[in-house]
This record gives C-alpha cells, sequence and structure tokens, in this order.
C-alpha cells in the first residue's frame, strides 16, 4: 500500500482538485481509493455529482484513528490518496503526515499565497521524526498559459526547505467541469487530453 496525502494549511489551491485527479490516474494502475479527511467532504461531494460510477471508490474517515487503523480499514488497496483539511493544526492533517510516504503540497503561482504556507515545512520535520521516510513536494496550481514563473516567485519558492516538482498543473476550464459533473478529465474525452498529460507527469514524477 502507498499513501499519498494532499496537504496545505491555506484554502482555495486545488488540493481536492489534484487528490480527484490522482486518484483518477493511480486507478489504472492499481486498486485506487480516496480517503476525504475534511469535514466539508468535498471529494464525496465530487464523486457524488456525476451519473457515473467515479473512477475511484471514495470513502469519508472521521474522529481520531492511527496508522492501523488505515490499514485495516483500507486493506487490499495499492493506493490511498488523503484529501486532508486546510488546518495544519487538524488531528486528521498531522495524522496523514505521519502514516503518508508521499505528501503533496498544492500552491498557487503567487508569493502571498506561497508565504501563507511556510509553516508546511516545519510541520513535515516534525512528521518526520515519526515516519523518517516522508517526502513532500510542492505542486504548482493554476498557472497561466504561456506565463512563466515572475522572479518573486522563484525567490518566494526558494524559502521553502521543500522541492517543487518540474510537472505542474495549468488553470484549465476542465478542471471546474469535471467537479461540476462528478468526473475527472480522464472521463471527458480528447478536449482534456493537455488535462490528462498534467496528471500523468505528476504520477511519473512521483513514481508511487
Amino acid at each position: 500500500m502507498r499513501v499519498l496525502a494532499i496537504v496545505n494549511q491555506k484554502g482555495g489551491t486545488g488540493k481536492t482538485t489534484l487528490a480527484m485527479h490522482l486518484a483518477a490516474g493511480l486507478a489504472r494502475r492499481g486498486e485506487t481509493v480516496v480517503v476525504d479527511l475534511d469535514p466539508q467532504g468535498s471529494a464525496l461531494q465530487w464523486a457524488g455529482q456525476g451519473g457515473v460510477p467515479f473512477p475511484a471508490p471514495v470513502k469519508q474517515m472521521q474522529g481520531r484513528w492511527d496508522a492501523q487503523t488505515l490499514q485495516r480499514t483500507y486493506k487490499g488497496y495499492r493506493y490511498l490518496v488523503l484529501d486532508c483539511p486546510p488546518a495544519l493544526d487538524s488531528h486528521a492533517a498531522r495524522q496523514a503526515l505521519r502514516v503518508c510516504h508521499i505528501a503533496l503540497i498544492p500552491v498557487l503561482p503567487s508569493p502571498v499565497d506561497l508565504w501563507a504556507s511556510l509553516r508546511l515545512p516545519q510541520e513535515i520535520a516534525a512528521a518526520r521524526d515519526e515516519n523518517p521516510l516522508l517526502k513532500a513536494y510542492l505542486v504548482l496550481n493554476q498557472l497561466e498559459p504561456k506565463s512563466a514563473l515572475s522572479g518573486a516567485m522563484r525567490d518566494a519558492l526558494a524559502e521553502f526547505d521543500l522541492p517543487a516538482l518540474n510537472a505542474t498543473m495549468r488553470r484549465r476550464a476542465i478542471y471546474r467541469n469535471a467537479a461540476l459533473e462528478g468526473l475527472t478529465a480522464y472521463q471527458m474525452g480528447g478536449r482534456a487530453t493537455a488535462a490528462i498529460e498534467e496528471v500523468e507527469a505528476i504520477i511519473e514524477e512521483i513514481a508511487p
């Protein structure tokens, strides 16, 4: 079992969009489940919007739990994708960092938004006391087409002790439409080819 956690203390960075698309891509490689840890239940709502089955089951876990609970509850799955709440001080987010193999942190291409996440390196360092093999990466999300990262953004990225993936996600209407329809880009035909390629590039880079 490989566990991926999608985390950020800031809301609106695209955690659920990344989680749901990663799950759809990973489901093509092995049995995958999304575990919705956010009390708002955004992943559950997303999967319930459509009239066709979502590519991976979406479950919700509430209350206090640990690695043994997670392993026992989701035994048999190859991939677990944890969609975390936007609060690092929650039990769910802290525990996710302590049980996952890979933490992905979606951040918007704005220094101000990135600085709002400056607590993350310290939280990940603390989690590595219990989970020393934890790998963590920033994922630049909602990049504008044909725009390069500004010097200010590169300087802001340099302030983190966390690497950024080379693969990124652009601002695309297809992701918003997918959420409204309870689907992912993988189910939306040729118009979603570029989005699928983005998600596949992230999966290939983290090689779960």
